[in-house]
């Protein structure tokens, strides 16, 4: 570690180190060894360093983090007083410290919006089934922002409890627009494809509406004739006015795309 690289970190106008860590963050970021160990000093030490630059620093984590840094971002996750909870928990899923669950957890009842939804999202990367529980609620909350993440974080946990929580919303809304909802029920394919292709024959324009969105997000090819189906029968209607017709127009597309991009990235 540079001694004089950490000292631009702490000495000076705010401006002038915010400055100095964008250069240390592009220098880590090519490879410099020296600016990471600056780098994981300042998350170390924190409460030496000025709020905006752990926050700024620990948006890059995974460029100079490591698991040396596990006990300082935990002792940051409970720090009320340095007030940089959110940025911890993103540091703590960026890295995978996954001693951080339970107080990600703790974090769901934050004051702060940016903390609860940073616990949410550190959750899905670092959980398992045994916080489905804690989640499945959010798919209730009142804050848009907030269902979706939660509906995310389920998708990337997986299991049987997740998907029976994302489809008991699918199946009684309580918004009228759970486009969230559909992606993450896609994560859960090939196995999810044949119930949202039942779906697709509920007598509830709104559910088949949603199915289609969900079949076209799979990017399998076994959702095709249901979307073609619908695309080429369904006349129905959302209480929002969306088509089922046009939402599997687009999920066609959505599949389409999707088969596209995992061809070039194989090739």
């Amino acid at each position: 570690m540079n001694s004089a690289d950490t000292r631009l970190l702490r000495d000076g106008d705010l401006e002038t180190r915010e400055e100095n860590l964008r250069v240390l963050l592009e220098r880590a970021d090519a490879g410099d060894g020296s600016a990471k160990d600056t780098l994981r000093v300042l998350v170390r030490d924190y409460p030496a360093y000025h709020r905006a630059l752990y926050s700024r620093a620990l948006n890059r984590a995974a460029v100079f983090g490591d698991a040396s840094l596990a006990p300082s971002l935990l002792d940051a996750l409970a720090d009320t007083r340095y007030n940089c909870q959110a940025w911890a928990a993103m540091g703590c899923a960026a890295l995978g410290v996954r001693e951080a669950v339970p107080g990600l957890v703790a974090m769901l009842e934050h004051s702060q919006q940016i903390a609860r939804e940073q616990a949410v999202i550190a959750l899905g990367e670092l959980g398992d089934e045994s916080v489905v529980a804690v989640l499945a609620p959010l798919l209730r909350d009142s804050d848009s922002w907030m269902r979706e993440r939660a509906a995310e974080a389920l998708g990337l946990i997986g299991g049987e409890a997740a998907l029976a929580a994302l489809w008991e919303e699918f199946e009684n809304r309580r918004y009228f627009r759970i486009g969230y909802i559909a992606s993450a029920l896609a994560r859960f394919a090939p196995d999810i494809i044949p119930r949202l292709c039942a779906a697709a024959r509920s007598d509830d324009p709104d559910q088949r509406y949603w199915a289609a969105v969900a079949l076209g997000s799979t990017g399998d090819d076994r959702a095709v004739p249901t979307l073609e189906r619908l695309m080429a029968e369904d006349r129905g209607s959302t209480v929002f006015d969306g088509m089922v017709s046009v939402a599997a127009k687009k999920g066609l597309r959505t599949l389409r795309r999707i088969q596209a991009a995992i061809a070039a990235r194989e090739s």
